[in-house]
């Protein structure tokens, strides 16, 4: 079996993950490690109540960045299967919104391909977050995306497009998938 044809990735909206599911889906005689890792929605943020998140996405893009991610992550390390389920809609206190199960031979594989896809998903995929609380709301960016992108008016000319092919993964230096986020001014408008 092809290496991708051993991923399932899932948008899933306005629906639960199914963590049974995904576990199943990697789980293996041949492996002795499945590393996962749940998402969840917490109660406050910055000592503001959370009543829920709500995410939006643009899908296709979305899978093919998840896609280029299983890809580096198969590049760098000894993985059998891997499942990324993400939720779009509204996810209340306590669900969760993404997960990751990824199983190997071996666990140190499992654990750093694990925390290497969900790192990349919150710094590059095109899922965007609300936190709505008891007194407003605002759109989040995750702390992975302003890490990468200290100042986002300047393009990277060392990263391709978006979700341009795969990532070879080095160490201390992960590139995103999809290429870096640009501010883009129209002349047109200011003259």
């Amino acid at each position: 079996m092809a290496d991708e044809d051993r991923n399932l990735i899932e948008i899933l909206a306005n629906s639960p993950i199914d963590f049974n599911k995904y576990i199943g889906y990697v789980s293996s005689p041949k492996c002795g490690a499945i590393a996962t890792f749940a998402g969840t929605t917490r109660d406050t943020f910055d000592g503001k109540e959370v009543l829920e998140l709500q995410y939006e996405a643009y899908v296709p893009m979305a899978v093919r960045c998840l896609k280029s991610l299983c890809s580096s992550a198969r590049s760098s390390w000894d993985i059998h299967s891997i499942a990324v389920a993400h939720c779009l809609g509204t996810v209340p206190v306590g669900e969760t919104s993404v997960f990751v199960a990824i199983s190997s031979v071996h666990r140190a594989d499992a654990l750093d391909a694990c925390k290497f896809l969900i790192d990349e998903l919150k710094a590059s995929v095109p899922i965007w977050k609300k936190e709505v609380y008891t007194n407003g709301e605002v759109w989040k960016e995750n702390k992975e995306f302003i890490e990468r992108m200290p100042d986002l008016g300047k393009a990277s000319h060392d990263q391709g497009g978006a979700c341009s092919g795969k990532k070879k993964v080095e160490a201390h230096e992960r590139k995103s998938c999809c290429g870096t986020k640009v501010k883009v001014n129209d002349e047109s408008a200011d003259s």
